[in-house]
């Protein structure tokens, strides 16, 4: 099919990807000014200029019982995708993470002539490594988070850029309350961050605020929920007033919030990442429905699961999973850890890990590389043009 240079289709259905495809698109729109952007997207993107065919929230879930609901609305979006690739005939694509969804595009864009660029690559490291050859059939360019990425794509024979880590531009790097005096600081302050989906949410924020009415019975302390910016705030405050508990929700600057808390209490996923990265020790928690998770221990080859852990290379923060997610397990762990920071594989120890992670991370600037490698591939940009340093 013939291409307009012009048009460009970016699609990301999950919070994350939102948050990485808004900078992608501000950094685009330096380098290519007047590029025309559609697809799939959130409240970032949308407010980043992309002509929206469906909001990502209606499509973003976790799980095989969740995902089966929104299974009907996900392909009306899907053809409705296809419908407008058809219309528009766009320059290429760039698909932002939520494989389930953006390999089955990519397959049908590459029938239609379209290249495919694919930001922030599948977890095939950790389960599921196949994917690797559909991707070598149906992606032009991975543009990758993690070095070690790259290094496994090209082992492959796939091409694959590492850009970097966005989150290091999109989280300051703030004093924690612990470099703060926070050992004699009295409440302690607990930080919730239940989950970027509702399905999420759902399953997690209940036993989080269960897991804090057990801590205050032996410990002064004062907890509150991190609002994510696709969760509904009367979702959070439904589940806070049927808990019973004063607990506040935090809906503004989420990052001071999180630097200003003892401990976090925090979701599987990029989250992870935000919390460490502003040094705040934390315990990983994630519930599945039990086919789910069923599923996941089969298919999944990595002892840790958040990206903190496997960032760093060993484990830093606890990770309690499943049955070990139970509010009493996650309040005793919590309890031991803010009576005796220096325990060994307490919080002082957590404190030095993630300490490491921004290095890890990479330098600064990766939503500008990865724009470069989309406008470079596409042949965006205007003759010597204008925009950032690659």
């Amino acid at each position: 099919m013939a291409a307009d240079r012009r048009e460009l289709l970016v699609v990301a259905g999950e919070a994350s990807g939102d948050l990485h495809g808004a900078r992608l698109l501000t950094e685009l729109a330096r380098l290519a000014p007047g590029l025309a952007t559609f697809g799939l997207g959130g409240d970032g993107m949308q407010a980043a200029g992309l002509d929206a065919v469906a909001h990502s929230s209606e499509v973003s879930v976790v799980g095989i019982t969740e995902a089966l609901k929104v299974l009907p609305r996900a392909r009306q979006v899907f053809a409705r995708l296809l419908a407008e690739v058809d219309r528009r005939r766009p320059r290429g694509a760039v698909l932002i993470d939520f494989p389930e969804f953006n390999l089955r595009l990519a397959k049908e864009l590459k029938v239609r002539g379209v290249t495919v660029l694919y930001y922030v690559s599948p977890q095939v490291w950790a389960w599921r490594r196949g994917r690797m050859k559909t991707i070598a059939k149906v992606v032009d360019r991975m543009l990758v988070l993690f070095p070690f990425e790259a290094d496994l794509y090209a082992r492959e024979g796939i091409a694959a850029v590492h850009v970097g880590h966005p989150l290091v531009d999109e989280v300051p790097a703030l004093p924690s309350l612990w470099e703060r005096g926070g050992a004699v600081r009295r409440p302690y302050e607990i930080a919730l961050l239940p989950g970027s989906r509702r399905s999420e949410v759902e399953a997690l924020l209940p036993a989080m605020l269960s897991t804090v009415r057990l801590l205050a019975e032996s410990l002064p302390v004062h907890a509150r929920v991190i609002q994510a910016p696709t969760i509904p705030r009367e979702l959070l405050d439904e589940a806070v007033e049927l808990s019973g508990l004063e607990v506040g929700i935090e809906a503004g600057d989420r990052f001071a919030a999180i630097a200003d808390s003892h401990l976090a209490l925090c979701a599987s996923g990029t989250a992870t990442l935000e919390v460490g990265l502003l040094g705040t020790p934390m315990i990983v928690v994630y519930r599945l429905q039990p086919w789910t998770y069923l599923v996941a221990r089969l298919l999944v080859r990595l002892r840790d699961v958040s990206l903190v852990n496997l960032v760093l290379g060993r484990r830093v923060v606890p990770e309690l999973i499943q049955g070990q997610a139970a509010p009493h397990r996650v309040a005793a762990l919590a309890e031991r850890l803010l009576a005796d920071p220096a325990a060994p594989g307490g919080i002082d120890d957590m404190r030095r890990g993630l300490a490491e992670l921004r290095g890890r991370l990479g330098a600064g600037g990766a939503s500008a590389r990865a724009a470069r490698e989309v406008a470079d591939l596409l042949d965006l940009a205007p003759r010597g043009g204008t925009g950032v340093a690659a």
